[in-house]
């Protein structure tokens, strides 16, 4: 290489990899912690988007419980929680109509708040930032230091590399932030998370995790269409009756409507894309005339962990911890996840505390057993010990999964003398010889979309030149295997367009656009053979999310 810099070293006590409700919380509690008994306790937060909250993505109802407990007087500080949920429904779609159902008590929302989690996340940051906390945006952390079986931090990517690997005029190399103690917070399948998983065997006594693949976009809407308040959850249409996912709809803001759609990635048939279910969605009659005189203003997608209790790895590694939905705390039948993220980085940031008030920090990782003992007394726990089993009772499909969360709720309250497992995701594709192909709706620029006019609504920029972030561990299955028998499902699940199909001389070739990429880790997840591997592009390429 041409030009050779050395990399920086940063030593602080705790590093938080990733910006999220969970890491902003741990980072907060952690310094308050240090204020309260007289400690300066370093923390440094890193996160891989060119702004806080620009790859945040949620729904988003809020519920308060845990930041009712990290910052009591949140409502005096000017936090973007304004819209109270006022108005709860839930119905089932069939192709022609909506069918009221009796909204299951999982998801009442009364007293919840609609919001841009994104907007949620900056604020946490500044009130992160006021207490002591460093931030460092535009960071992507790409592997963790490890030193005799500990790890000691992690190290964030090179900027301004091109294809070659040489660098450009801009060039920075990147950064060793080293620590006494690294918290991961990277959200749903996360690079670092994978990589420790599979160093330290966390996941030896869990189930396999299980994903989900949602797809948004915000609306503003008419005067006399927006309903304030208003939470829809459908089930049903357009999805067929064996296929998981449903769609949401939340009136908040200034006229605005927050709409997605949701398809667990255990799915069947690969010729279905999330993307085009979301635009199958819309042309409903009973739901395209909330859209009507409407304009779409943001576009964005995000997979979730929705495997549960039983899903959850060892929390605990040498030198650190996982929180939040890196570890996958997602209550699924509540369609919330940001309440106990929070709650379990304040967990951890306990722990951490106490340990270092202990001097300790080299002695491995039994100092952060505490994480693991206090989640497990914790609500956070009991709320997704009772709701365990409503996920994978969709296995049974939509009829067998609403009766066994019935009897589950109702009846047994969650303390059925059982646990349901899953299966891999990428284990349930079936060949597409036998499946049938979807009919999709074509873009009309109105009311439905194509991929990459979507992707432009989602502010996603990355440098041309620099290294493909999304690896083929054989390239030659991306023909044999995904094209030749799943018919590349990869050109459908993917929500902004990266992969394609090109023919030259006739013969099939994938081609990777990957400076189109959300970052929603699907392709990570879903590839039938696991042979697409999903890895940091350089720090803050990706989407610029202002206000999902």
């Amino acid at each position: 290489m041409g030009l050779v810099m050395e990399r920086e070293t940063m030593t602080f006590d705790v590093v938080v990899v990733g910006a999220g409700p969970a890491g902003l919380a741990a980072a907060i509690r952690l310094r308050r912690l240090g204020q309260e008994h007289e400690r300066d306790i370093s923390v440094c937060v890193v996160e891989k988007g060119a702004t806080v909250g620009a790859h945040i993505l949620s729904g988003a109802v809020l519920d308060t419980r845990a930041l009712d407990e990290l910052i009591p007087d949140w409502k005096q500080r000017g936090t973007p929680l304004c819209q109270k949920a006022t108005d709860d429904r839930f119905a089932l779609l069939t192709r022609s109509r909506m069918v009221p159902l009796p909204t299951p008590r999982p998801m009442c929302n009364r007293g919840n708040y609609i919001a841009s989690l994104g907007e949620v996340c900056r604020w946490l940051a500044t009130e992160a930032e006021a207490i002591g906390v460093d931030i460092f945006p535009g960071f992507a952390a790409i592997a963790p230091i490890v030193d005799c079986g500990i790890v000691r931090g992690v190290t964030t990517g090179d900027m301004g590399i091109d294809r070659h690997g040489d660098p450009k005029p801009s060039y920075q190399p990147g950064v060793n932030l080293c620590a006494r103690y690294t918290l991961i917070a990277e959200g749903c399948r996360g690079s670092l998370t994978r990589e420790l998983i599979e160093r330290f065997d966390l996941a030896r006594d869990a189930a396999p995790q299980t994903y989900a693949l949602g797809v948004k976009e915000i609306w503003r809407v008419s005067p006399g269409i927006h309903r304030p308040g208003l939470v829809l959850h459908t089930v049903g249409w357009p999805l067929d009756r064996h296929t998981y996912g449903g769609s949401f709809l939340y009136h908040y803001g200034d006229e605005l409507v927050s709409l997605g759609f949701v398809v667990g990635l255990d799915y069947r048939n690969p010729y279905l894309s999330p993307f085009d279910e979301l635009q199958r969605f819309k042309i409903h009659p009973a739901i395209r005339s909330t859209f009507a005189d409407g304009r779409r203003i943001a576009y964005g997608a995000r997979c979730l962990s929705e495997g549960g209790l039983q899903a959850i790895p060892k929390l605990v590694f040498p030198g650190g911890a996982l929180i939040g939905d890196a570890a996958g705390f997602l209550d699924v039948p509540r369609i919330k996840g940001t309440h106990t993220a929070m709650k379990s980085g304040m967990l951890a940031a306990e722990a951490v505390a106490a340990a270092l008030s202990d001097g300790g920090g080299d002695a491995g990782p039994a100092e952060l057993n505490d994480y693991e003992t206090a989640l497990r007394r914790s609500w956070v726990y009991h709320d997704l010990h009772r709701a365990r089993n409503i996920r994978p009772g969709f296995r049974f499909g939509l009829w067998g999964g609403l009766a066994n969360a019935a009897v589950d709720t109702y009846l047994l309250r969650g303390r059925a003398p059982w646990t349901l497992n899953h299966q891999a995701d990428h284990e349930k594709l079936k060949p597409a010889v036998g499946c049938r192909p979807i009919d999709c709706p074509r873009a009309d620029g109105q009311l439905t979309f194509d991929k990459l006019s979507s992707v432009y609504l989602s502010n996603t920029m990355h440098e041309e030149d620099q290294p493909n972030h999304l690896r083929l561990t054989d390239p030659a299955q991306a023909i044999r295997v995904n094209h030749d028998v799943y018919a590349s499902p990869e050109t459908r699940y993917c929500p902004a367009g990266v992969y394609e199909i090109v023919r030259q001389a006739d013969q099939p070739r994938l081609v990777i656009n990957a400076q189109n990429c959300l970052h929603c880790k699907a392709c990570d997840i879903k590839d039938p053979k696991q042979n697409i591997r999903w890895t940091p592009p350089e720090g803050s390429g990706g989407p610029n999310y202002e206000s999902m």
